[in-house]
């Protein structure tokens, strides 16, 4: 990051306006807003407890912020900025109209009952509703560690029953829903197949490739997860499915597929890349020695980003009040089938009658393509689309600059480029 800014730094002192520069960066690098919130809690044992947790917009460059919403017993504010942050960058990576949030509530999760964190969820949301920190176009929630689909269909209920009773787009507020409460199929996965992109993006690209001294392509690779979550477990499925062979999957209690665990020595004997699928995994110190070494990194604000892209399109079907697909499938459909009777047409015109008739037989994967496509299959597409030209900024961002493998300042570039401009076109309210 802090590369990416003396980049943008150098490139405005050659445009003259190195002051108008640093004061933009210096807004993008702050917090715009922090929401503290200390409230009580009666436990289902009748004791009473203060839960504290944070909710913070990093940026309103672009409106409605977004970002998760954490329970952990470590959060805190720094991180919850920190992570507000992170989200800005990467949404700007991947070409998404928001600035950046997070949310942190301290608990831990596994000590309360399903309805003290119901409560807590609820009251949290109420919370947030009463100070702006939540809304379809202001704020927009999403699962993170610890939550998932049932924490935001309860955040959904709570801010469509209070603060947004008359907001039709009220259900926008959060992603990450139950399908019943206007979710989107495919994002469950959504983040772990944002990884495979992100990788096919990179070992498809014989230039790269090239570069570290590997072949292209996903057959005969292997790979070792570190975490085996909600992530890591699609990760493995879709790598899995493109060839690649996974030899060990660590834990924070040990090797769970390789019994006798994974070495870092062992590793050292294989060319690497490592692909972020997790929220700042990296320290600075370890990025600079993988530079050193000539591992390519594949950083979080790219690889990562897979998530709050199918939340994009989870919180655009909510405005819209339509399902993707259920207006064009039978459309499609009928248009392919016109276009095979065209082209017999055409041949039969072409050879003459003596011919006779010349069927267009469609194969099995067409028939399958035209009859079966589903909200989903359209998802997946828009995911794939969306990293595939993210991969191409970054890129040519690093070619730009002659970085060559130091992807994640390339990433920042291409995020504080466009944050910048957004700032230094509209100008700010006074």
């Amino acid at each position: 990051m802090v590369e990416a800014e003396a980049a943008a730094e150098a490139a405005g002192a050659q445009w003259g306006r190195l002051p108008l520069v640093r004061g933009l960066l210096e807004t993008i690098r702050r917090c715009s807003y922090v929401l503290e919130v200390a409230f009580p809690l009666r436990r289902d044992s009748g004791t009473w407890e203060v839960v504290r947790g944070w909710r913070a917009q990093h940026s309103q460059h672009c409106l409605p912020s977004k970002g998760g919403v954490r329970f952990s017993s470590s959060i805190g504010v720094d991180e919850v900025k920190a992570l507000a942050a992170l989200m800005t960058y990467k949404c700007a990576v991947v070409d998404l109209p928001f600035g950046g949030a997070m949310t942190g509530v301290r608990i831990d999760p596994k000590k309360y009952s399903e309805h003290e964190l119901e409560k807590i969820t609820r009251h949290f949301t109420v919370e947030m509703s009463k100070k702006g920190f939540i809304g379809p176009g202001i704020d927009v929630l999403a699962p993170d560690v610890s939550t998932g689909e049932r924490e935001m269909s309860w955040i959904a209920d709570t801010y469509t029953h209070t603060l947004g009773y008359r907001d039709i787009n009220a259900q926008a507020c959060v992603t990450g829903k139950p399908i019943s409460q206007g979710g989107i199929h495919g994002r469950h996965s959504a983040t772990g197949r944002g990884v495979l992109h992100g990788i096919e993006n990179y070992i498809t690209n014989t230039d790269y490739m090239d570069l570290i001294g590997l072949s292209p392509g996903f057959p005969g690779k292997t790979f070792v997860l570190q975490g085996f979550g909600k992530v890591g477990v699609h990760t493995m499925k879709y790598l899995h499915q493109y060839g690649a062979r996974c030899i060990g999957v660590e834990e924070t209690d040990g090797a769970i597929y390789n019994p006798r665990g994974i070495d870092p020595k062992e590793l050292q004997e294989y060319e690497q890349i490592i692909a972020e699928a997790a929220n700042g995994p990296t320290t600075p110190a370890a990025h600079e020695i993988f530079l050193q070494r000539n591992i390519l990194v594949i950083p979080d604000v790219y690889v990562n980003a897979g998530g709050v892209t199918v939340s994009f399109f989870e919180w655009l079907k909510n405005l819209n009040h339509v399902s993707y697909g259920r207006l064009s499938f039978k459309y499609e459909w009928e248009s392919s089938y016109y276009l095979l009777q065209s082209v017999q047409h055409s041949l039969e015109q072409w050879f003459g009658k003596s011919r006779g008739e010349i069927p267009i037989i469609p194969s099995p994967e067409f028939q399958a393509r035209v009859t079966r496509a589903s909200e989903k299959d359209i998802v997946y597409s828009g995911l794939a689309y969306t990293m595939e030209q993210s991969a191409k900024q970054i890129m040519a961002m690093a070619a730009r600059y002659n970085l060559g493998l130091d992807q994640r300042t390339a990433a920042y570039l291409c995020a504080l480029e466009k944050v910048f401009t957004v700032y230094n076109e509209a100008g700010f309210t006074y």
